[in-house]
């Protein structure tokens, strides 16, 4: 029997972005595995998670037993599907399907079923400060085969918008909501005028509207013939998905915050959404994603996980894996890697003309060199772009 010899936690921030990477050492010389555990934003809790908690709870347990594992850890210290454990239990669990893939000699799709496609669609980010720039950056990314592209015009919530806030306002990020979405109905008027139909866009509100203003805007961007709206409620407020669904037929995505079975089981079963784009390590890893992905397929909704900067490579070759093995793919988010990534991270999957492809060595195909890891040292400075605020001050969703 191969047993967990050691559990390691591997902090660095090659591109600036705090990563969080679990290795976990078998019984077997020279055999371990790597998972994605990244909570960027609470990092250190994270790595205490796993250091104080999952490590002496998995020390002697046979690596095999994944499904075991997973279970007994989640309800190991009772309260569960919070954000920090369930990252941290991601780790581990990205890991041991990493080990089972070497054991094997199999790339971790083949665990999964196999191919059902070779590489997976990707999607890039399309930012600028005018409708102009916007456009240009969508031409550039067009250039380099890609087909779909998420457009924004001052990322969340706009930019460049007269604010006139009370006295002694508090410190913040301002914006108008009703500016916003004027901004961006004018932006994809352009962008369509400009592009065409050829290209498919997205777009995120990143929960920064009103319900009933949610509603309105997936109404009105209908014109567009978006590939998705995204995020456009927080999952607070989940049930307005029916409203949404009852007065437009904007394909809607939604998930990046889910933690709980219970928030995306709804609108899954009641045909809610279009995609779930949760980001897998915040609901626990391989294991549960896979069920979701079975789960979401019987519904008809197609999965577009998370894929942002903070996510580890590891973390991103699990998504693709998880990708090119699941008949319900939709996209994939992608921003590439930054050249300090690499000197990290080997095996990193490929980016070629619009799709991205893992490699095929056992397991997730990528590892990680702990000593050049450490010349890239994380920070714990709080974000400020979390601090969203409406004209009066009122706290935003982020």
């Amino acid at each position: 029997m191969i047993t967990i010899r050691d559990v390691k936690t591997i902090l660095t921030a090659p591109e600036g972005i705090n990563l969080v990477v679990v290795k976990v050492e078998t019984s077997e010389p020279g055999l371990y595995g790597l998972g994605c555990a990244t909570f960027t934003q609470r990092y250190l809790t994270v790595a205490s998670a796993i250091e104080d908690y999952l490590k002496p709870f998995l020390i002697g347990k046979d690596v095999h037993r994944i499904e075991d594992i997973w279970q007994t850890a989640m309800v190991s210290g009772y309260w569960r599907n919070g954000p920090e454990f369930n990252n941290a239990l991601s780790g581990v669990d990205m890991a041991l399907w990493d080990i089972k893939g070497k054991i094997a000699g199999l790339p971790v799709y083949q665990l999964l079923g196999g191919k059902c496609r070779e590489g997976a669609a990707i999607y890039k980010h399309a930012d600028g400060s005018c409708k102009e720039e916007v456009e240009e950056n969508v031409r550039s990314y067009m250039e380099q085969g890609v087909r779909y592209v998420r457009c924004q015009m001052g990322l969340y919530g706009g930019r460049d918008q007269k604010i006139i806030k009370p006295e002694n306002a508090l410190d913040g990020v301002y914006y108008d909501p009703k500016a916003y979405m004027r901004g961006i109905v004018e932006l994809f008027e352009h962008l369509r005028g400009k592009l065409g139909w050829e290209i498919e866009f997205l777009h995120d509100v990143h929960e920064r509207l009103s319900p009933i203003d949610a509603v309105a805007f997936a109404k009105q961007m209908e014109p567009f013939r978006l590939f998705y709206l995204e995020d456009a409620l927080p999952p607070e407020q989940i049930e307005w998905y029916r409203t949404i669904r009852q007065h437009t037929v904007t394909p809607i995505a939604m998930g990046e915050l889910f933690n709980n079975p219970n928030e995306w089981l709804p609108l899954m079963s009641n045909r809610l959404i279009d995609f779930i784009r949760v980001h897998v390590s915040q609901v626990g890893g391989i294991t549960p994603a896979k069920k979701m992905t079975s789960m979401a397929e019987a519904f008809g909704i197609r999965t577009a996980w998370h894929g942002p900067g903070d996510v580890s490579p590891v973390g991103h070759a699990a998504n693709v894996h998880l990708d090119i093995s699941s008949i319900n793919f939709g996209i994939q988010e992608w921003n590439g890697f930054k050249e300090e990534v690499y000197e990290v991270f080997s095996g990193c999957p490929v980016e070629k003309d619009g799709y991205v492809y893992p490699n095929d060595l056992p397991g997730l195909g990528i590892d990680i060199d702990e000593e050049k890891a450490k010349k890239y040292p994380c920070t714990n400075v709080l974000p400020k772009w979390t601090l969203a605020r409406l004209p009066d001050g009122t706290s935003a969703r982020p």
